[in-house]
Formats: C-alpha cells, sequence, structure tokens
C-alpha cells in the first residue's frame, strides 16, 4: 500500500469541505494549515512540542492575551504597513500615519462637546494637556470629527483591564468643534510592560526579548466621509521609544513636550499650576 504523505493529508481535509461554506475562510484557513503542515513536517516538530504549543495557546486565550501576543510578534505592524504599500499605490494621500490598535481598546466612551478631562483625579502624575485639529481629506478642518483617546496610568495600567481603576478612567470621546478643535486634560502616560508571568512573556522570554512598550497615546479619530485612523502618539524620552516590542513608533507620531505654567486660557479644564502642553493635528484619508 503506497505511503499515505502530509501532503495527502491536506488534499483529504481540503476534500472534505463539500457542505456550505465561506469561500474566503476556506482559503485563508488551508493556508495556514499547509504552512503549519509544512513548518512541523521540515523543522521535525516533536509531539512534546507540539502539545506544549496547544497548552500555551489556551493559556494565551484565557488570559485575553491574544491581541498582546499578536503586537508582540509583529502581525499588528504588519497590517499596518500593507495598509500604506496599499494607500501607495492607490494614490491615496497619506494623512497622518497610522499606528496599531493595541488589545486595549474599549468602545462608548463618555463623549463629550470640544474638550474633557479624562483622569478621575486618583493619580498624582503629571498633568497633560493635549490640543489639536482634526482635517478633513480637502486639508480643511472638520466639524463635529470625533476622536477617541485612551492611555495607560502613571503605572502604566489601563481602566477596563486594571480592577484599581474607575470605569472609563483615561478614556473619552470628543466631538470637535466648528473648526475642528479639541483638547482635552489628562496624564503623562507611562510606558508598561507584558504581565510578569504571563503567556505573552512567557514567550519572548523564549525569543530572547523584552515585553516594554514606550509611553504613548492611542486615538480613534472617524467623521463623516472619512476613512477612520487609528493611530497613537508617542511621548519623547521613553528609554524604549525605538525599542517598542509591538513595533509601533512612527516618524510623524512623535510629539514635542512643552511646559507650561499659564492657566488662563485652560480655565475650563481646571488646570491650576504648572503643566505640560502637545499640540497635534489629525490629517485623515478620503473614506
Amino acid at each position: 500500500m503506497a505511503e499515505y504523505s502530509p501532503k495527502d493529508l491536506l488534499a483529504t481535509l481540503e476534500a472534505a469541505q463539500t457542505g456550505e461554506r465561506d469561500p474566503r475562510t476556506c482559503q485563508i484557513v488551508n493556508r495556514i494549515v499547509a504552512d503549519l503542515f509544512r513548518t512541523i513536517e521540515d523543522l521535525q516538530v516533536q509531539p512534546a512540542e507540539f502539545w506544549a504549543a496547544v497548552k500555551w495557546l489556551n493559556e494565551l486565550g484565557a488570559a485575553q492575551q491574544v491581541g498582546l501576543a499578536t503586537a508582540g510578534l509583529g502581525f499588528d505592524r504588519l497590517l499596518d504597513i500593507l495598509a500604506d504599500q496599499a494607500d501607495e499605490r492607490a494614490g491615496v494621500a497619506s494623512g497622518t500615519p497610522r499606528a496599531i490598535e493595541g488589545p486595549l481598546y474599549v468602545a462608548n466612551a463618555p463623549l463629550s462637546d470640544y474638550e474633557a478631562r479624562l483622569d478621575d483625579g486618583t493619580d498624582v502624575g503629571e498633568t497633560l494637556v493635549m490640543d489639536g485639529v482634526v482635517y478633513g481629506a480637502d486639508g480643511k478642518p472638520l466639524a463635529h470629527a470625533i476622536v477617541d483617546v485612551w492611555h495607560a496610568d502613571s503605572k502604566g495600567g489601563y481602566s477596563h483591564f486594571d480592577p484599581t481603576q474607575s470605569e472609563f478612567n483615561l478614556r473619552r470621546r470628543l466631538r470637535t468643534d466648528a473648526q475642528g478643535r479639541y483638547r482635552f486634560r489628562s496624564l503623562v502616560p507611562s510606558g508598561y510592560g507584558v504581565p510578569p508571568g504571563s503567556p505573552t512573556e512567557q514567550i519572548l522570554d523564549r525569543l530572547g526579548r523584552h515585553g516594554q512598550r514606550p509611553a504613548h497615546i492611542h486615538f480613534l479619530v472617524t467623521g463623516d466621509g472619512q476613512r477612520p485612523l487609528t493611530t497613537q502618539i508617542n511621548i519623547p524620552g521613553d528609554a524604549y521609544l525605538q525599542d517598542d516590542f509591538a513595533f509601533a513608533t512612527r516618524d510623524g507620531l512623535i510629539v514635542e513636550l512643552d511646559p507650561s505654567d499659564r492657566t488662563d486660557d485652560v480655565a475650563s479644564l481646571g488646570v491650576t499650576g504648572k503643566h505640560t502642553r502637545v499640540h497635534f493635528d489629525f490629517h485623515l484619508q478620503p473614506a
């Protein structure tokens, strides 16, 4: 009897897809399975290694860290690279550089018109005031755009995922005014690392890598007739600014910090002393 080969098994698996199916799902899954078959065969992966990987994947899912691991393994950045290349081929204006969303976004944060305070006042971090203008694809200020912003506290934790923080702490949505402007009061965020002892740290340790991210602030900016922009700004001076484990630092997204003691123009935000200011404009692409 002829030997039943891995190629034969793959063909049998694909031939079994005889019911109602989604062609795109079949295409992707079949490719992934074929590549994994080839990896196991070429590298002579042993059963103990295979089942250790399965155990790790189960632990990764149970810890809700799949999105963290994909960022650390470069998949999130890859999607941005491919999107940038597609825009370049299509001749689409670049706008503000996109950057990874990360695994810590929470939808439906409280919505405010023009300005808001993001922090709940319990953190003793450095006060930050950030403002700017959202511009549409036509280069004009975009009224009533939504600037969805979220970031870590001074210890590197995110509300919703960190039980010590209040609900939606350091998370808000801002609707730009008639001149496309937004601004918010918050805290200068801290960088952070993957949870110690976590499945993500385990794989990074095996790869000889660290799991640190530099200080950053996330944004999702949307507006009528515009392509949604997912991006983030980076705080200069962070030790991991150019060594982000998620590969998300990009030219054009590193901001300048402006120390200030002027408070008369930010009285509505409750700023009373020395603070740091950041100005950053968002330029959207056509939908």
